[in-house]
């Protein structure tokens, strides 16, 4: 039996074309900086970004406590999203890592506001924590890839430059985000100090992110890089498929976007579901399930042993994710199996 895998975009296998590039790609030694297609992918990511300089590096979650670690001392305190990846996703990295804690604030649909963040930063006493860093999401993961109002995040950068706040973004899904808004990548990560970009969340590589900034910023990361054991050797394999990646799958987000919005209506519409279709802006679909005899992991195990695979995202929650490998045929049998499953 085939099976529509829609737990998550990273599940994506790389295409033909991906692999040759692959194969044919130039190498060296990176930890030397000395493999052309690292260096050819940082110096494209950098300028997509309108930054300074970037690093390859195997994870998101690598990239972004790297940046924690390079905004922070031990003992400082970051500000985020109270559903934000760094806090639930990334084992505590902050604190295991770079000794810094988090202050999570409750947003809407992901979003937290200048105004909220204002009133989190800590006085200037020597017995608080000091009150560093800004950390943001978009898209933003468990609030159902919602996209950040850039509006939002000017003001929260003009909080931040007045206060001497750092702002980083976990930009994992920060292509989706462009392609929804119809803004260039640069205009997000404008308005940050240091971004992360994911290359195996939609776009469709096997492996890899990167993390951008300034010249001095990189160069910090790059030693913490190694310091964290992200240092790799012949690493343009990897980097020519993430670069075949943004040249040939970004635009084409679109339709995974188009695939979400039409399992988030038809679902909307089934019995003993909720869907919040005003959250689903790019690839993700949150699915509640308000049937109280009901549990989605029990949804979700039915489904799955009829080939269709969600994720549980809560004792009352699924999640679907859209990508490149779902087709029009495969929402509607996944439409099929999930009235099946309902009534049954």
């Amino acid at each position: 039996m085939s099976v529509v895998d829609l737990r998550s975009d990273t599940v994506t296998k790389p295409t033909p074309a991906m692999r040759r590039v692959m194969a044919d790609a130039e190498v060296g030694d990176d930890v030397y900086g000395e493999d052309p297609s690292v260096n050819r992918l940082q110096e494209y990511v950098a300028d997509l970004l309108g930054q300074e300089a970037a690093l390859f590096v195997p994870s998101g979650t690598m990239a972004n406590q790297i940046a924690i670690h390079c905004h922070t001392q031990p003992g400082d305190e970051l500000i985020c999203e109270a559903q934000s990846h760094i806090l639930d996703y990334e084992m505590g990295g902050a604190a295991a890592l770079s000794g810094v804690s988090a202050r999570p604030l409750a947003g809407e649909a992901g979003v937290i506001t200048a105004a909220q963040i204002a009133a989190a930063i800590r006085p200037p006493v020597y017995y608080f924590p000091r009150t560093r860093l800004v950390v943001l999401e978009n898209t933003h993961n468990l609030a159902g890839g919602t996209v950040w109002p850039l509006p939002e995040i000017q003001k929260i950068r003009d909080l931040a430059v007045s206060t001497s706040l750092r702002m980083h973004l976990d930009g994992a899904r920060l292509w989706n985000a462009c392609v929804a808004g119809g803004l260039a990548p640069s205009q997000y990560a404008g308005l940050f100090d240091s971004v992360s970009v994911c290359f195996s969340k939609g776009l469709g590589a096997p492996v890899g992110s990167a993390l951008v900034g300034s010249q001095e910023f990189i160069a910090a990361a790059r030693r913490c890089r190694k310091r964290f054991g992200g240092g790799m050797r012949q690493a343009g394999i990897l980097a020519a498929a993430a670069l075949f990646a943004l040249e040939h799958n970004r635009d084409r987000l679109a339709e995974d976007h188009a695939h979400a919005a039409q399992l988030a209506q038809a679902l909307a519409e089934m019995p003993g579901l909720r869907v919040d279709l005003a959250r689903v802006q790019t690839n993700i679909v949150m699915i509640d399930v308000i049937d109280p005899k009901r549990e989605a992991a029990a949804i979700s195990a039915a489904l799955k042993l009829e080939g269709v695979w969600v994720s549980s995202a809560g004792i009352r929650r699924l999640r679907a994710v859209t990508h490149y490998e779902i087709t029009a045929g495969d929402l509607a049998r996944t439409l099929e199996v999930f009235r099946r499953v309902l009534k049954d």
